[in-house]
């Protein structure tokens, strides 16, 4: 779906004054909606941007071995509460589970020992172990928030001993080949945008290294394209579930810590980052690397997301990720607020469901049930408002699937006729009329 002229030409002024006022030689975002790249806008010069040319995306790869390792615990080949001795012994911080791991609650320090590892071969998966001991809980666990890119070191080479497959193999069988993601690739392949930082003095570029980031390549290694990234963006929308189950993805988006517990705008899930922007929640993470940002915000409700990139050691001014979750509200607040169609269903439902619909009553307040044709669902709550939906379980039996019934059972009581005169909604008794309540 693309945008509409006057929501597209808002964001490629909003894209060329920041790549002016932050002094990027190059900045690029692209708008993603139902799997498809929307709208591409694009600034800057060294090198002019386009959907195809790589930057590097940073910690935004930890989203990928989060979900790498969420496919493991789905196969039953490792537990989120496994203690990262269970498959890592000897380091010294073994107490720490792979769930703390993966959302930043384990109070882990934030880098591995030795010269920034984002600037040289920090070697393999020994080189960083032989680094860690019980020092390094720099943060008490379960107290909160503590990012560490050491973290995902290790969970890249819990990922090595539960599979016996290097991480990168890993990630392209499982991943990217399958989502053809064909131009992420662990090392930079033409065409490429060379990284900088900006003198703030005189405006003049310094080229970054591009390193080669050995065991802490799982933090933060990866090389892509926005094309490739969108396609990442819509799988963490809407995935496929030969991939992942959609409901361990909706797993990864619940939170885990809160990165800002007096605003509450900002927490970490299960490898994702969640943005509160108004009313809504996004996921995703932002990225960085010498001389690099990256940036991916994604609405799920919506299957809407922004991605980018920029070729310098952040902006001047604003960030890169606040940029992204910017231009995602502009084009969300642009949506026309969806309609589903209305058909009339093609039989009634069966007796013993349709006796259920109509108004109940429970505690003074009237409440309306009725069935969902499509589905067979069951629909409840007060009148007009009949937002929990249940689906049946067997006779008379119902899961919710909704609101503050999610996963609680509904059951029918039935007099000694077979009528049915209540409905007991975990323990909460709904009956016909207000005078009928217990």
């Amino acid at each position: 779906m693309s945008l509409s002229p006057e929501t597209a030409c808002r964001i490629d002024a909003r894209i060329a004054r920041a790549q002016s006022e932050g002094r990027a030689p190059s900045l690029v975002l692209g708008v993603v909606r139902d799997g498809e790249l929307a709208h591409l806008a694009a600034a800057g010069q060294r090198p002019r941007p386009d959907a195809d040319r790589q930057y590097r995306l940073g910690s935004i790869t930890k989203t990928m071995t989060a979900v790498l390792v969420m496919q493991q615990r789905d196969a039953g080949a490792l537990a989120l509460d496994d203690p990262l001795e269970r498959h890592l012994p000897g380091t010294g911080v073994g107490q720490l589970t792979l769930r703390q791991l993966l959302g930043h609650a384990s109070g882990l320090q934030r880098e591995p020992d030795g010269a920034w590892w984002e600037r040289v071969d920090v070697g393999g998966l020994a080189s960083v172990l032989a680094g860690v001991d019980g020092r390094k809980i720099a943060y008490p666990p379960h107290r909160g928030y503590h990012y560490s890119n050491l973290a995902y070191g290790l969970l890249g080479g819990v990922l090595e001993a539960v599979t016996a497959t290097p991480w990168l193999d890993l990630l392209r069988q499982r991943l990217l080949e399958p989502l053809g993601m064909t131009r992420t690739t662990y090392d930079a392949v033409e065409p490429f945008a060379r990284g900088y930082v900006v003198h703030p003095w005189h405006d003049t570029l310094r080229e970054e290294p591009r390193t080669d980031t050995g065991a802490m390549a799982p933090a933060g290694q990866l090389w892509s394209t926005v094309t490739d990234l969108g396609r990442w963006a819509a799988f963490l929308a809407d995935p496929d579930p030969a991939l992942l189950d959609p409901e361990t993805l909706t797993e990864m988006c619940a939170t885990v810590t809160m990165s800002d517990p007096q605003g509450w705008t900002g927490g970490h899930g299960l490898g994702l980052e969640l943005y509160r922007v108004g009313d809504r929640v996004h996921v995703g993470h932002g990225g960085s690397m010498p001389g690099y940002v990256a940036a991916l915000a994604v609405h799920r409700p919506t299957r809407t997301a922004v991605v980018g990139f920029a070729n310098s050691y952040g902006l001047r001014v604003g960030h890169l990720g606040a940029l992204a979750r910017e231009v995602l509200t502009t084009v969300l607040d642009a949506l026309p607020e969806p309609v589903a169609p209305w058909h009339p269903a093609d039989a009634p439902p069966p007796a013993d469901v349709a006796e259920l619909t109509g108004r109940w009553w429970w505690m003074g307040g009237e409440f309306e049930f009725r069935v969902d044709p499509a589905t067979g669902d069951l629909w409840g709550g007060p009148v007009g408002d009949p937002v929990l939906r249940f689906t049946p379980e067997g006779p008379d039996r119902w899961r919710g699937r909704s609101g503050a019934q999610d996963g609680e059972i509904l059951t029918v009581v039935r007099d000694d006729a077979g009528r049915p005169v209540a409905l007991d909604v975990a323990t909460f008794l709904l009956s016909r009329t207000p005078d009928e309540e217990p």
